[in-house]
């Protein structure tokens, strides 16, 4: 006890050396400084008591000195209050690079206790994310996140933000979240490796717990994502613990698609056949789609071909046969691949109001193989706004591959006239003008663009923040990569 009192009295007798040196030049400078630096010292000698007296309470508890009969400070504790007087200086400057640096120097500090002095009071609640006396070190971890946003136009302050809006992750994990997984996979594209695992272990973890033993076969889209992120073994390990068709062959097709833009032509062929077999032995039905785009991307385009017009007589005769659903919508988007451009918006009109995201998937694909008349024309009637706009997008990208810049001028026109018209409330819209606008000026002009996009998301309904994550992330990693997020 002893202890502790001589160190509150050692901080408080710092404070009043402080007081004295800084108030006689406050009042030299005039009457309103002294006003604020008293106000300031008001403030600070709170803080230092509120310092003071969680510091003796651990000094009494016996864990927070090194020498508690003799009085010495903990480090652990003499580091905590480094770094409070760090935040107070990054507090009191106007230089954002300065506050910036402060800050990092402050988190380096708690960063210390935890790993240095384990054992101590304070790292349990710095690990724990607990109060200590006022100071919330949850709170202090977000604002070192948000220091990227110092520069509002860098693509991970975008990703920041998109984060801070998504729902939180219930825990413990038990539904499919892909929009937090489409972030981790963004993070890791963008070089933070670190943010990306962070985000991804809880649900690699679900799924290790028996999540894959679903009754659905769900798996949470994990290993779908780690494809993604260059972790290829475990998501094979993941898939091949799944007996359901759809769960299956969607991992296994995502994982060969991936591959192939690793150039890994090796991998994509086995993942191809792989895919092939195991929907054989299981009886697979819609999946085949699916299959026939694997084969197809692993270069095996007899096979595909042979394979989607088996399935395509097969899905037609059981429609006239029960009058149901006539046909899978992974059929048109591999009609479309496949080079059947009738057949692909013949299947199209059938399948785009339930699943709308194959819309631009399968006109994106007919403009790639020259089709781009006949896409534009349908895009045109979309009725929904945002599913038209990424539609023209898609064509936009295809119509620059294919060397027109006349008509992806054209599409350019009229993807801004529905931005324009929507009056910046529509943050899809904008997000797919910004990748749209990478694909054909080819310098930074979208970054304001999706920052817009962003406002509009932040200054939207629940409801629209709820759903708008994934497809913002998805338009910002297919402008930085030049590649899709999965479909």
């Amino acid at each position: 006890m002893a202890s502790a009192l001589s160190r509150v009295l050692a901080v408080f007798r710092t404070a009043a050396v402080t007081a004295a040196l800084s108030l006689p030049a406050a009042f030299a400078a005039g009457p309103v400084l002294a006003q604020d630096a008293a106000v300031e010292m008001t403030v600070q000698d709170r803080a230092v008591q509120a310092v003071a007296q969680d510091v003796a309470a651990q000094d009494q508890d016996g864990g927070g000195a090194d020498n508690p009969a003799a009085g010495t400070p903990g480090p652990a504790n003499r580091l905590f209050v480094q770094a409070l007087q760090l935040i107070r200086q990054a507090d009191n400057t106007y230089d954002v690079a300065e506050e910036g640096r402060l800050l990092k120097e402050a988190d380096k500090l708690f960063n210390d206790i935890v790993t240095k002095y384990p054992d101590s009071p304070l790292a349990v609640q710095l690990v724990t994310n607990q109060f200590v006396g006022d100071f919330d070190f949850y709170e202090f971890r977000s604002r070192i996140r948000a220091l990227v946003c110092n520069d509002a136009l860098n693509s991970l302050c975008f990703l920041h933000r998109i984060g801070e809006m998504l729902p939180p992750v219930e825990t413990p994990i038990n539904a499919a979240r892909w929009d937090w997984l489409s972030l981790a996979v963004a993070y890791q594209q963008l070089g933070d490796t670190g943010r990306a695992k962070e985000i991804m272990a809880p649900f690699v973890s679900a799924v290790r717990r028996g999540g894959v033993a679903d009754s659905s076969g769900q798996d949470l889209f994990v290993a779908r994502a780690l494809s993604l992120m260059g972790q290829t073994p475990l998501a094979l390990d993941i898939t091949r613990q799944i007996n359901d068709c759809s769960t299956r062959i969607y991992n296994l097709a995502d994982i060969a698609k991936a591959a192939a833009w690793r150039g890994d032509s090796g991998l994509t062929n086995a993942l191809a056949d792989e895919a092939k077999s195991y929907a054989s032995s299981h009886n697979c039905a819609w999946e085949l789609g699916l299959v026939a785009q694997t084969l197809l991307r692993a270069g095996k385009e007899a096979q595909a071909r042979t394979l989607f017009l088996n399935t395509v007589e097969t899905q037609f005769s059981k429609f006239k046969e029960t009058r149901g659903d006539c046909c899978p919508p992974e059929l048109a988007v591999a009609a479309a691949d496949i080079g059947e451009p009738k057949l692909a918006l013949g299947l199209l009109s059938t399948v785009q109001d339930e699943n709308p995201w194959t819309i631009p998937a399968v006109l994106g694909r007919l403009a790639k193989r020259g089709e781009a008349g006949m896409a534009v024309a349908y895009a045109d009637q979309v009725a929904d706004i945002d599913t038209r706009g990424e539609a023209y997008a898609e064509l936009i990208e295809a119509a620059m591959k294919r060397g027109e810049p006349a008509v992806a001028n054209d599409l350019m026109n009229r993807l801004n006239k529905l931005t324009d018209e929507a009056a910046g409330r529509r943050p899809g819209l904008l997000a797919q003008r910004a990748k749209a606008e990478k694909v054909f000026y080819n310098d930074d002009r979208w970054r304001r663009t999706f920052q817009l996009a962003i406002n509009a998301a932040e200054k939207a309904s629940n409801f629209v923040r709820r759903d708008i994550g994934a497809p913002l992330l998805a338009a910002l990693v297919r402008i930085e990569t030049g590649l899709p997020m999965l479909d």
